[in-house]
């Protein structure tokens, strides 16, 4: 088979104004990038403000291993399907961050004959959104510099007196506001500033991965330009000398924030290789932040589509949770479907038991232990009250009798129905059956809700998602975190909902204990408030908010071969 790559490059795609014509887009509503990309103006929502919203599907999955579950691959697939059957079906996903892509995984289009193409262009840069974050986050790092620098150099009447501003009076032991770069940089963590006669006060500070700074998470969540501009505003970028929080507007640079993210706001459209609609925005980690597209991309295909098919990161206590408990809750766009996607590779992996048999041979032992994980993925999911549907995701050497176990264990557990997926290999064709099961789930009735209510003290909801959300038996918090804790309470953050930070790779905190854990203690590390987006994220364990390169990254296989096409992108 083709590289994903090659099978891009071999696609004929369709001028990107056909595709939105056919979804009811207007050219007047596109901005053109390019022939196979364009950005969507957000007038189209006025347009079509009194239409119907479409059925929500959400693409979750069991705990993530290292051999790739295919999530992307089947929420294209599934798109490229639920259009095969005559359901008029738009997908929506978020936009790959390049540490990824050099980094571990390559890139974040799907693959096969399901994925959203041209794929270097979906992988590298796009339409530049994530560069926009990048610049805006990191105009308010030098503003907030910039305005201790001279406070403290004037003091606070000459500063006043020169500037015509209010001193602000900025603790710089106190600055929360980091800086950030859309590459994985360990040694970028920690950093001191401000060396030099000339360029102080020195203090700390440290870099994180574009995709986990809070713009991004409010790109995600901001439902227009107005919303956007006034969510940058309530950013609070540091302390001052009595511990009042210090907001963007406060600083006076929200609006040139936002002014730079003006284009980034409007979602992109793509398509897949069936000449499906794709729209591309944000992209959150679902490990340090929220980790789903936007709102505005939903309730754009909301209007044009009869089905939204979208995706959540990682496993269903990652992205899927913070779907429900922080996205669903902005939106107040419920799914009226939910996609558990499981390898047999996944569950064998997720057994816990070592074995001399390779992952990709016969091991009932290993796929009757890992079977734990997958059905408390299915309960996770249905507790929340949408129904569920099991896609199994198919590999080459997977053995019928080991599928034929894994579909009638399925029938067992409180799942909706169960498909085999072969979009992979197959396209549109592949995930037939898998779309005719979703497209009957979406017919019954939802009863979908979040795990906890916004009021409920901080503690509680720590509780809640620690106990319900991982089947931990307590949570501890640090004393950093109590003196945290303690401050959000005084000033008014405590019903804002959580985003907690932690390992994708088990559904504890412990990426080394696989399957289902029971009885840990859930360590609540560091809690951050992130006033514009609108929640409280915990730190969770050893998560990193700036991940590092491995020995062996990615950006070793990516080069320009001599006819000057892009090699290496997986």
């Amino acid at each position: 088979m083709l590289s994903d790559i090659n099978i891009s490059r071999k696609h004929a795609c369709k001028p990107i104004v056909e595709i939105a014509t056919n979804l009811g887009i207007l050219e007047s509503e596109l901005s053109l990038h390019g022939t196979n990309k364009a950005k969507i103006s957000l007038s189209v929502t006025n347009r079509l403000a009194n239409k119907p919203d479409a059925k929500l599907v959400i693409v979750t999955a069991v705990t993530p291993t290292p051999y790739g579950e295919g999530k992307t691959v089947t929420t294209v697939g599934l798109t490229q399907a639920m259009n095969a059957i005559g359901v008029k079906t738009c997908a929506c996903i978020r936009q790959p961050s390049m540490g990824p892509v050099f980094g571990i995984k390559g890139g974040a289009a799907g693959g096969g004959y399901a994925q959203v193409v041209p794929m270097e262009e979906l992988n590298l840069h796009l339409t530049g959104d994530i560069h926009a974050v990048s610049s805006a986050h990191n105009l308010a790092a030098a503003a907030i510099d910039a305005r201790l620098f001279h406070e403290t150099r004037l003091g606070g009447p000459a500063f006043t007196k020169e500037s015509g501003l209010n001193a602000v009076n900025i603790d710089p032991d106190n600055i929360l506001w980091r800086r950030v770069v859309d590459h994985n940089e360990r040694s970028l963590r920690q950093i001191e500033v401000g060396f030099g006669a000339i360029n102080g006060p020195v203090h700390s500070s440290g870099f994180d991965i574009t995709a986990a700074s809070e713009l991004m998470a409010i790109l995600a969540l901001s439902k227009d330009v107005k919303d956007l501009r006034q969510r940058v505003g309530r950013l609070v970028l540091a302390l001052d000398l009595d511990g009042k929080p210090i907001t963007a507007e406060d600083i006076g640079v929200a609006g040139a924030m936002t002014v730079i993210m003006r284009d980034a706001i409007e979602p992109t459209l793509m398509q897949t290789l069936s000449g499906d609609p794709c729209f591309i925005h944000a992209g959150p980690f679902a490990n340090i932040a929220h980790g789903n597209s936007s709102i505005i991309a939903d309730n754009i295909a909301a209007k044009l589509a009869d089905v939204v098919v979208t995706e959540a990161g990682f496993g269903s206590d990652m992205g899927f949770e913070k779907f429900s408990n922080i996205k669903v809750r902005e939106s107040g766009y419920k799914p009226s479907a939910a996609v558990v996607v499981v390898t047999l590779r996944a569950l064998k992996a997720n057994s816990g038991i070592e074995s001399d048999i390779a992952i990709d041979q016969p091991d009932m032992a290993r796929l009757e232990a890992g079977f734990a994980n997958l059905q408390w993925h299915i309960n996770n999911v249905h507790q929340y009250g949408a129904p569920v549907v099991v896609a199994i995701n198919r590999f080459p050497t997977d053995t019928s009798a080991e599928l034929d176990w894994l579909q009638a264990k399925v029938a067992t557990t409180s799942a909706f129905g169960c498909a085999i997926s072969d979009a992979f290999a197959n396209g549109a064709q592949g995930a037939v059956e898998l779309a005719k099961v979703v497209h009957a789930a979406t017919m019954v009735q939802s009863e979908f809700n979040c795990l906890y209510e916004t009021a409920d003290t901080l503690e509680s909801k720590l509780m809640t998602l620690a106990e319900v959300g991982y089947g931990a038996a307590s949570a501890s918090l640090s004393d950093k975190a109590k003196l945290q804790l303690a401050w959000l309470h005084k000033h008014g953050y405590s019903e804002l909902p959580l985003c907690i930070a932690k390992t994708p790779m088990s559904i504890s905190h412990d990426a080394n204990v696989k399957g289902v854990p029971h009885g840990f203690e859930l360590p609540i590390n560091e809690l951050r408030l992130n006033a514009g987006a609108g929640f409280i994220t915990a730190l969770v364990g050893k998560v990193m908010t700036m991940p590092g390169l491995g020995v062996k990254p990615g950006y070793l296989n990516i080069d320009i071969d001599a006819d000057d096409e892009i090699i290496g992108l997986a």
